[in-house]
């Protein structure tokens, strides 16, 4: 992971959801390595938001874990609030916790359809609405940002690629388009942007039978025109590019990151 970049989010406050591993992990680390403050929420794993602290303050930038379950709205206004007396305020927010929880439709539980649609997507929509109402009372700091704040939805390629066996969880990121530009649309005005990040297949716990054998790779690579499997510093690195003043007109978009998997390469000898 990256130790020093750049200071393109100097003196500015992040909150990342879902960031004791993963996706969420290394996007914290590069928005500290960019020059953020940062606040990593875990939901459990308490161990692995320090050690994502420590990579941040051991690269010398200023970091702290909170802890809420974001699917709870009492859990999600207290971890806003602890962020912003432990940093000063916040200009960044990274909704990206989520989960997966897989079954075929016929055999999937309410449960099972309901724990998924909690997390993945009520919990953006209560950070995304939390992160607005926060930014919009601190009002313009133009010194520090160009935009009032920055919003980035956690969502997948799969809000556009159906999944067999997995409906709940590509249900749940088609959702999070809608929610993502709808909330830009109405937040524009406010100088709010609101964006949302579509990885692909990326090296993490959540899928590490896809990938860990020279075989599972091999089989992956079929669906990525870009013959490699993502890194989570992949993701981390846009994530700081797209919260910085670089990105400053972009606003209602995903941009997938996923070496060409949205271009349908079973497609490309022909149909």
């Amino acid at each position: 992971m990256p130790t020093s970049t750049s200071a393109r989010l100097a003196g500015q406050f992040a909150l990342v959801t879902g960031a004791s591993s993963g996706i969420g992990a290394a996007v914290a680390v590069a928005l500290g390595a960019h020059g953020a403050a940062v606040a990593v929420n875990y939901g459990h794993d308490a161990d692995g938001a320090n050690a994502t602290v420590k990579t941040i303050t051991d690269a010398g930038g200023t970091a702290f874990a909170v802890q809420a379950d974001v699917s709870k709205e009492d859990q999600v206004q207290a971890m806003f609030q602890q962020a912003i007396e432990r940093l000063g305020g916040l200009h960044i927010v990274v909704s990206n916790a989520g989960i997966q929880v897989d079954a075929a439709l016929v055999d999937m539980t309410l449960e099972q359809w309901q724990k998924v649609i909690d997390v993945n997507l009520t919990g953006q929509f209560l950070c995304v609405r939390e992160a607005a109402r926060t930014f919009i009372k601190r009002g313009m700091q133009p010194d520090v940002s160009k935009a009032l704040g920055k919003i980035i939805c956690m969502s997948s390629v799969h809000e556009v690629i159906p999944w067999a066996g997995h409906v709940n969880y590509a249900t749940s990121k088609g959702g999070i388009m809608q929610l993502m530009k709808s909330s830009a649309q109405e937040l524009a005005p406010h100088k709010i942007r609101v964006n949302s990040i579509g990885p692909g297949a990326i090296k993490t716990h959540i899928n590490t039978a896809a990938w860990d054998t020279p075989e599972a790779e091999a089989s992956l690579l079929k669906l990525i025109p870009y013959a490699r499997v993502g890194e989570p510093d992949d993701i981390g690195q846009l994530a700081a590019w797209l919260a910085s003043d670089e990105a400053d007109y972009i606003t209602g978009q995903t941009i997938f990151m996923d070496g060409g998997m949205t271009l349908y390469p079973g497609f490309a000898a022909g149909g």
